[in-house]
């Protein structure tokens, strides 16, 4: 076995990995100034927005009033609502 040649192999080796432990150290820099939260997708319950708040209120409006009314009224009233 060339003793030369695998400490060549080696320090070449070295080399890669200085690199590659230099990106990631860099990376990891840049990455902390940012919240781990923040990186993530939305989670939980999804909020209405002012304008998808009124058009439920107005369908709800309307099914509440077919169910007051009551009989065939009623039923027409839900189909409307859960139309979607």
């Amino acid at each position: 076995m060339d003793i030369h040649k695998l400490i060549q192999e080696l320090h070449a080796e070295r080399e890669a990995l200085d690199r590659a432990i230099s990106s990631l150290e860099e990376l990891q820099r840049s990455d902390s100034n940012v919240p781990l939260h923040w990186n993530r997708g939305r989670r939980g319950r999804k909020f209405m927005g002012p304008k998808e708040r009124e058009e439920v209120s107005a369908r709800m409006k309307k099914y509440w009033a077919a169910r007051r009314n009551g009989g065939a009224n009623a039923e027409a009233g839900a189909e409307a609502v859960y139309t979607h």
